[in-house]
């Protein structure tokens, strides 16, 4: 059976962290596809700072700079204390979360401070035991993208600081936050397609995304804001969590579609990335004109400037999110009864051919 990338991601990022380094002809004899894919696999990991790559294989970040200079090893006992260690629990390794896991690593090691990664695969469950094998190995202090309930967080005997997910209503202020601010960011999508004279903007968003409430709300208060017009009953479609294809799917496409054709529509905002590809070739195939009839602003922006039609995006902070979150935390480390923090980092437009930028 055809292991499919993220697992192989998963797999490999699982083996260095047991044994600190893997040879790629063995491991992918052990997977059962060939040396290139596990070489190729390899690479995209190194571009995304979560492997280093040695010849023949690769290593943990971290341990590769231990081997590699000499300074590294006795570094923590010149400082006259051992070295602090801090985990990072992220939902994936593949979308969005990459540049947060690099700007994590990159502070840390600004820091001398080492990180240990793990992926909980939006498992609530999974991500409870890993919290659990890190506090019992001896983590100095957690950085940590919730998938499930977070208030047991406030009873770990480290310091937490909540990565990604906004500070609930009623969420007593024990942990430090660092979250993306994206009420702000799709308020400035709107006012980016008011300004290049659209009316009729409607949003298209995964709705059980967990960053789903935020852009709804500055979509809604943008809206106001620019006293819009309303393109029919309905300004909010939610493509659900169904993949393309299915009539889940493509339900909420058909509506949003029928609205362009019909003119209700000259500009919609697209969450995630995946969801405004699959918009541009659905306009397309309609000969809907993209940014003529219809204008795009995706939001996440990572894969949208590869587009035949290039997006505009709403680019989140995502780097600085993770550097943020290590600075936090070591601060935390450092003033155990300082005050708490709830740093919202704003995110950038990038304005390209489909907003006619």
């Amino acid at each position: 059976m055809a292991v499919h990338a993220e697992h192989r991601h998963q797999a490999i990022l699982r083996r260095l962290r047991e044994e600190g380094s893997l040879r790629v002809s063995d491991f992918a004899a052990e997977l059962g596809v060939s040396p290139v894919t596990v070489r190729r696999d390899v690479e995209i990991l190194a571009d995304r700072g979560l492997v280093a790559r040695v010849h023949g294989g690769a290593m943990l970040p971290e341990t590769w700079a231990e081997t590699a200079t000499a300074e590294a090893a006795p570094a923590a006992a010149s400082r006259g204390g051992r070295e602090r260690v801090i985990g990072l629990i992220v939902p994936s390794a593949d979308y969005y979360y990459p540049e947060v896991i690099k700007g994590a690593r990159e502070a840390a090691a600004a820091r001398g401070v080492r990180l240990v990664l793990d992926i909980s695969g939006y498992d609530a469950d999974e991500e409870r035991a890993q919290v659990e094998r890190m506090v019992g190995d001896g983590i100095d202090g957690l950085l940590v993208v919730p998938s499930g309930p977070r208030g047991w967080y406030e009873q770990l005997p480290v310091p937490v600081v909540i990565v990604e997910r906004r500070p609930e209503a009623d969420e007593v202020a024990g942990v430090d936050h660092v979250v993306s601010d994206h009420v702000h960011g799709t308020r400035l999508a709107v006012r980016h397609l008011v300004e290049a004279g659209r009316r009729r903007v409607m949003l298209l968003v995964r709705g059980t995304s967990p960053t789903a409430q935020g852009i709804i709300e500055g979509f809604e208060a943008g809206v106001r804001a620019a006293g819009l017009e309303t393109p029919g009953s309905v300004s909010v479609v939610d493509t659900g969590d169904a993949g393309p294809g299915s009539l889940e799917h493509d339900g909420p496409f058909e509506q949003l579609l029928d609205a362009a054709a019909e003119g209700r529509v000259d500009a919609v905002i697209a969450h995630p990335d995946q969801e405004a590809l699959v918009l541009l070739r659905r306009l397309r195939a309609r000969s809907i004109q993209v940014p003529g009839d219809v204008a795009i602003v995706a939001y996440d922006d990572e894969v949208a400037g590869l587009a035949d039609i290039p997006l505009s995006a709403i680019a989140p902070a995502k780097h600085e999110v993770g550097s943020a979150a290590v600075e936090l935390l070591v601060r935390r480390l450092d003033q155990p009864d300082a005050p708490r923090h709830r740093l919202f980092v704003l995110p950038r437009l990038r304005a390209r051919s489909s907003s006619g930028g």
